[in-house]
């Protein structure tokens, strides 16, 4: 087949007429760039309007930028990460500039080499690396066109990419007919239709002789200010015909494609199958099309019509004028001829040069069921798999399970489809192909399967209150075939009636799940998670102290004999079980290691629930300056990853700060969103944590009232531990002694079990407030005794608050001095900025004076500057940091620099002397 170039119709400076306002916006997006900013903008409007003609004057107008361009194929929207290879590969090169982490994820997506399939939200935080990496050299704008067609892996990343550009010089503009509901964050310009004025002057522009008036103005009306519509409609018109001022044929903007198709039903037949083919592989390589061509019978010189009515562009690469061209073509052709199309570009694909592309071809091209056909695509899916490209594999195995002529093996096919779209977040495909597994026969297994894919994806869809039962099922059928399998879904249904609550449907009550767990097959051997079943299921069935045992040596030794995917599946319960044993030192030691393992792993999905629970752990530790770093990498981690986690660790913050106003609306937010999602758990959190909050600014009975609330669901007594030591402060205060008695009587029979200092303590200091009498100091002291062997320091202060309130009313007021004093220097020193106040009133109460903490330049550092000083002062890279803040490396030394200025310093070695300990 000859190269045939001929210039296609409608430039770029024709089509920009009457787009003065859009040039502009982009324009000003060129100049941030170059000033070192980063921009994401999504250009969209319907088909034929200019988009990829604003694309073209961006990359005219972006000197001294590098331009990288790709676009969406429509027949690659199944392979995985098509656009990023176009965009991206002539980049690699920079690939040595990334953190071993996201270069190996990298690699292994490309294909360059094989591993552990990559977290997509890893890729995502690599490419954003390597534009940076790229754009040291000159600033860097990507151009992609006919967004809505690109595969879905590729538009997940680079969404992901374009919310977390900060301070790189990259620009990332994005054009299709619709803004993605994956880019709906981002700014976008929306490009409409000409004015009648320009509209005119653009038909002149592109007309070659004269034009009668009425055929003008009939134009004009029918194209509707669409740009390609004026540029099409007169291209079937006779000279005469525009200058007599004869009829049109009705067009106008909607009907621009059966324009097309029209003039490629005048080309000769063999044109209009090399079309086909052209249309059937848009990857548009001559050595591929030519040898599908010579499959069909397509002789040379089929392409010069085409290229002579200027539809098509047959150079380095064969290409349409316009992709309504492209699906002009392969809409009106017959299915029979489509499937003719197919085949013989798979028959002209290299099987090992790309297997993926030719199964798809195959696919079709097949009528009816075929086996062979979709073994192949069986074994497509896999490699996409094993590339991080799960987008793609359910697309592979969902086409393999409609060609599959078994039912049994479709029913597998399907279920395994399900699995990888729960996985991408595809929930409603998922639940369509769970459908289609449910219609075959399924044995024992696959149908546990089933049960357990529709409880994942309840799960991970809300984390609500539809998951405890169906994981119930789903043990229950594994018990026969799978018996380890069994117990450890168990002990999830167990977990997601945790976080059910107060809100489980039936069935799925925490001890609805516990006695069904007594069923669980016995461990031959039991391990961590054996004892954690067994010891859980044992407090609900039997009272707290019944699971101590089981749960203390699941604790003891954990970690030992497991791999590192078991142990971050078990940290959670594992870490929520220490905090409800009161043991405080492993509550930090599995904090730490859950953690670090989520980091390590790079196991995004594990990250959020990580911090949070370590964020909380730092909170009464007294190191609140550390938890707010841990929750504004929580935040960054949900923001990017679109996570389903309610803003705990926020909450949480707000509440031990004093910060009441960004606590109520924290609160009104949590409390909405987990009613939604059916996360009981979540309203017992919001509720303890405006206790707190209440209690600490000395509103008591605002405080009792929350507590109440917190405190109304009492099945699940581990839940129950710090909502019932607010209940009893608050009460004490607030003249409810009724209430706290009761309370206090729950709450020891876990404290007096556990044993451990800080249970003691807590107790002792409970105790201390229901008792009237001089016994009450004892209670005190025993509280300060015990709370000073752990590490939580906000419990010991507000241990030392308590008793040196409870000495100025006895009229002790020297020795409640020595006592206010120590709480209000340690909530003054945590931040614990309420508590503090309410010391600081008490200490002058008593005679004493408080001297509140002068403001330190820190304190001008926003959210994000402070966290990343912080990080810096403790040792991390810049490329470390902005791993976790899932920013580039170029952001986190621009973030620096402001830090640098604010704190009158000059290095990061200089971080440590301006900054607070802890």
């Amino acid at each position: 087949m000859v190269a045939v170039h001929r210039p296609i119709a409608g430039t770029v400076a024709a089509a920009l007429t009457g787009r003065r306002g859009e040039c502009a916006v982009l324009d000003d997006l060129v100049r941030a760039l170059r000033a070192g900013d980063s921009r994401a903008l999504v250009v969209h409007g319907e088909a034929g309007v200019g988009k990829t003609a604003l694309l073209d004057h961006l990359a005219v107008e972006a000197q001294g930028c590098r331009v990288a361009r790709a676009a969406g194929i429509q027949s690659e929207m199944e392979l995985p990460f098509a656009a990023l290879h176009q965009l991206c590969a002539p980049m690699l090169d920079r690939l040595d500039r990334l953190p071993a982490p996201q270069r190996d994820a990298l690699r292994t997506m490309f294909g360059l080499s094989a591993g552990r399939a990559p977290d997509r939200f890893l890729v995502g935080l690599a490419v954003l690396g390597l534009l940076s990496a790229v754009a040291e050299q000159q600033p860097l704008l990507c151009l992609v066109d006919d967004q809505q067609w690109l595969d879905r892996a590729s538009t997940q990343v680079l969404a992901f990419v374009a919310r977390r550009l900060g301070a790189e010089s990259v620009g990332l503009v994005f054009a299709a007919p619709d803004v993605h509901p994956e880019l709906a964050a981002l700014p976008d310009l929306r490009v409409g239709a000409l004015p009648d004025a320009d509209a005119r002057t653009l038909l002149d522009e592109a007309l070659a002789g004269p034009i009668d008036a009425r055929v003008r103005d009939q134009i004009v009306a029918e194209a509707r200010g669409n740009p390609l519509a004026l540029l099409e409609l007169p291209q079937g018109i006779t000279p005469a015909e525009l200058a007599g001022g004869f009829g049109l044929p009705g067009a106008g903007a909607g009907g621009i494609e059966e324009q097309f198709e029209r003039r490629v039903s005048a080309l000769p037949e063999p044109t209009r199958r090399l079309l086909l083919l052209m249309a059937a592989d848009p990857a548009g390589d001559p050595a591929v099309l030519a040898r599908a061509a010579a499959v069909r019978g397509i002789g040379p010189g089929a392409e010069g019509p085409a290229a002579d009515a200027g539809l098509a562009d047959f150079g380095a690469r064969a290409r349409f004028r316009h992709p309504l061209v492209r699906s002009a073509v392969y809409r009106s052709a017959p299915a029979d001829e489509r499937r003719a199309a197919h085949q013989a570009l798979a028959d002209a694909t290299d099987p090992r040069q790309e297997p993926d592309r030719r199964a798809w071809h195959r696919a079709a091209a097949t009528a009816g069921p075929d086996e062979d056909v979709a073994a192949e695509l069986d074994r497509s899916a896999g490699r996409a798999q094993a590339r991080g490209g799960l987008a793609a594999a359910a697309a592979f195995l969902q086409r393999a399970a409609a060609l599959t002529p078994d039912p049994a093996r479709r029913a597998g096919r399907a279920l395994a489809a399900a699995e990888a779209e729960v996985q991408t977040g595809g929930f409603d495909a998922a639940l369509d192909l769970l459908d289609v597994a449910a219609d075959g026969p399924l044995s024992d297994d696959q149908q546990a399967g089933v049960d357990l894919v529709r409880a994942e994806l309840a799960f991970v869809a809300n984390r609500g209150n539809d998951a405890p039962p169906l994981l119930l099922k789903a043990a229950e059928r594994l018990a026969r075939v799978d018996p380890a399998l069994s117990r450890a879904t168990y002990l999830d249904a167990l977990s997601a009636a945790i976080f059910a609550g107060r809100l489980a449907a039936p069935g799925g009550d925490v001890h609805d799940v516990a006695r069904a767990a007594r069923t669980a097959p016995a461990a031959p051997d039991p391990g961590a998670a054996d004892l954690l079943l067994d010891g859980t299921a044992a407090a609900y069935n039997d009272g707290y102290a019944a699971g101590l045992p089981a749960l203390r040596a699941a604790l003891r030794d954990f970690g030992a004999g497991l791999s590192t995917t078991e142990e971050l599946d078990l940290l959670w319960m594992a870490s929520t079980t220490a905090l409800r044993l009161w043991d405080d030192e492993r509550w930090d030691a599995l904090s730490a290691r859950h953690l670090e393992l989520a980091r390590e792993t790079g196991m995004l999905s594990q990250l959020p629930l990580a911090l949070t629970t370590r964020a909380y752990l730092l909170l009464f530790s007294g190191d609140l300056a550390g938890a707010a770093s841990l929750t504004a990498e929580t935040t960054a981690i949900t923001e990017a990853t679109g996570t389903n986690l309610a803003p705990y660790s926020a909450l949480g913050l707000a509440a031990f700060r004093g910060d009441e106003p960004a606590a109520a609306a924290l609160l009104d937010a949590t409390t909405i969103d987990v009613t939604q999602r059916g996360e009981g758990v979540g309203i017992t959190f919001a509720e303890w944590a405006n206790a707190l909050l209440h209690n600490g600014l000395g509103n008591y009975r605002e405080a009792l009232a929350a507590a109440e609330r917190a405190t109304a669901y009492q099945s699940d007594q581990g839940a129950l531990i710090w909502p019932a030591v607010e209940l009893i402060e608050a009460a004490s205060r607030a003249e409810a002694a009724p209430a706290a008695v009761a309370m206090f009587d729950r709450l020891a029979a876990m404290t007096s079990a556990s044993g451990t200092d800080w249970a003691l303590g807590i107790q002792a200091r409970a105790q201390a407030l229901l008792t009237d009498d001089d016994a009450a100091e004892g209670h005190y002291r025993a509280a300060i005794e015990h709370l000073e062997r752990t590490r939580l320091r906000v419990d010991l202060a507000r241990a030392h608050l308590l008793y040196g309130e409870w000495l100025r009313r006895d009229r002790r007021r020297t020795d409640a001095r020595e006592h206010l004093r120590t709480a209000n220097e340690m909530f003054d020193e945590m931040g614990t900025a309420a508590f503090a106040a309410r010391a600081g009133r008490e200490l002058r109460a008593a005679g004493g004076s408080s001297n509140p903490r002068v403001p330190a330049p820190q304190d001008e550092l926003t959210v994000q500057e402070a966290q990343i000083a912080r990080m810096a002062a403790g040792g991390l890279s810049n490329p470390e940091i902005a791993t976790r803040l899932f920013i580039s490396a170029r952001t986190v030394q621009y973030h620096l620099r402001k830090v640098f200025t604010k704190l009158g310093i000059t290095s990061r070695g200089q971080l440590d002397r301006v900054l607070p300990a802890g």
